[in-house]
């Protein structure tokens, strides 16, 4: 691949930033410079608000759903015509392996299509008010959106960005993360192609404390959406609460359990926790990181565990057979290498991996832990890498208290032949998604959030929608009819 675009979108033209800067974007696979982006800042995202805002107040917010409809529909269409160059360079800036992308790429068209049928859709009620009124609802789009995606899913959270929004009528400032801004310039080359509007969609790289900043701080900015952690989740509902008060939907950390009941099917909960734990690097919010096992199927559990992380074949994302890429940066592999030295220093097992690989690239082996308590740093803390952690359990009550004690509460699983054990698990488990013999399934009709502080709102599905619209009631005075003799 040699091309790549690299200025900000603003307005329906690719520009340099204001003040001229750029940064280096780095392939982890490597560590080398890819190609230098220019930087936005304060300056851009106000250049950019500006833009969004004339583009909805003269036109975007009134146009047809139809004509929203069929614009998503387009740019779906070519995302798919492109799909094997965009996933190759989803690839090429993130790590992640080839097959992987390609699967994101096709999942971000189809969450295109999923929100272009709700664009004509979108509708109020009838209430049933007391006295002579015929009162509805409208539902309208909330206007200047500023969405913050992260690096892990940089296509797909642009996709379940987007898409809501989109469909409604509001226009969008998309600041990527600046460690995989690429991906999200491509798509934007795109959105000029398939004919939407200036200034509808506008895509602006830079770091968190001053593009982030200026999109949270902005006055003129009515709603904002974030994924990412938790941390900077809360500096993001602060900066909201003391401007102009927008509104604020957040998709955060998480500390997900897996539960393995002594009546699964160990071949699917290995393959369940594995892949839980080790897709995408472990780089994933809802990743399996505290598996509880119960008793009478640890010592297997763990030795098949072992077995499946030992045989993932690791390297650059285009090598064939390759399924474990690197972690997005040094700064993550350091992270990461920390709590698997904090895992082994308070008393865990390290029964594999444990390790970087020895050449370029931000390389960290998969590894399984063994002889894990819900006390230690790997089990309370969100690692976000390649790290599987295997705690003990004798009863399904005490697993789901344990599973609930986390501040966290995206998602959880379960393994278990017995409907018993699958519906108490669904009733009493804190989290917003429940996977049941199975883990990290998704689709865009299906919504997505957590509990406690794991965010607020929901991405996907219908759900996402009500973020992304102000709902207006009308009270219309009927007079009676006058009395004829």
């Amino acid at each position: 691949m040699t091309r790549f675009q690299t200025k900000l979108f603003i307005n329906g033209a690719f520009v340099d930033a204001v003040s001229g800067k750029t940064f280096d974007v780095l392939n982890p696979a490597t560590g080398e410079v890819i190609c230098r982006v220019a930087e936005a800042d304060k300056a851009d995202i106000d250049a950019a608000v500006v833009a969004a805002r004339t583009a909805f107040k003269t036109n975007w917010r009134f146009t047809e759903g139809s004509y929203r409809r069929d614009l998503l529909l387009k740019l779906a269409d070519l995302l798919e015509r492109n799909i094997d160059e965009v996933a190759a360079l989803e690839s090429l800036d993130n790590g992640k392996p080839y097959f992987d992308a390609v699967g994101d790429v096709a999942f971000s068209v189809k969450t295109f299509r999923y929100y272009a049928g709700w664009a004509d859709k979108i509708y109020g009620k009838v209430c049933p008010a007391e006295g002579n009124h015929f009162c509805f609802t409208k539902h309208q789009p909330i206007g200047v959106c500023g969405q913050i995606i992260p690096w892990n899913f940089p296509l797909v959270m642009a996709a379940w960005k987007l898409g809501p929004a989109l469909a409604t009528g509001n226009t969008v400032i998309l600041k990527p993360a600046e460690q995989t801004p690429l991906t999200a310039l491509r798509l934007a080359e795109l959105i000029k192609e398939a004919g939407f509007p200036d200034g509808v969609v506008n895509v602006v790289p830079g770091f968190g404390a001053t593009a982030g900043a200026a999109i949270a701080e902005h006055m003129d900015i009515n709603k904002v959406a974030f994924t990412g952690s938790t941390t900077v989740g809360r500096v993001i509902m602060a900066a909201a609460a003391r401007t102009n008060l927008k509104r604020v939907s957040l998709e955060l950390g998480g500390k997900s359990p897996l539960i393995v009941c002594d009546d699964a099917d160990l071949d699917l909960a290995v393959n369940a926790a594995a892949g839980g734990i080790f897709f995408n690097q472990g780089q994933v919010c809802t990743a399996s990181s505290r598996i509880f096992v119960h008793e009478s199927v640890y010592d297997e559990f763990v030795r098949r565990a072992v077995a499946n992380a030992a045989a993932r074949k690791q390297g650059d994302a285009f090598q064939p057979g390759v399924i474990q890429g690197p972690l997005i940066s040094a700064v993550q592999e350091r992270t990461v290498m920390g709590y698997i030295q904090k895992g082994v220093a308070e008393g865990a097992k390290c029964e594999v991996g444990g390790s970087k690989l020895q050449q370029p690239g931000y390389f960290v082996v998969p590894t399984v832990f063994s002889n894990v308590t819900d006390s230690m740093t790997i089990a309370r803390e969100e690692i976000f890498g390649p790290v599987m952690s295997v705690l003990k359990f004798k009863t399904l009550d005490e697993a789901i208290e344990r599973a609930n004690s986390s501040s966290y509460g995206l998602a959880a699983g379960i393994i278990t032949r017995d409907m018993g054990n699958a519906f108490q698990f669904i009733n009493e488990i804190e989290a917003g998604t429940c996977w049941v013999n199975t883990y990290d399934t998704c689709d865009p009709a299906v919504p997505f959030g957590g509990f406690k502080q794991s965010g607020i709102g929901r991405e996907l599905g219908d759900y996402a929608l009500q973020h992304y619209t102000e709902t207006k009631a009308v009270f219309w005075s009927i007079p009676k009819a006058p009395v004829r003799n």
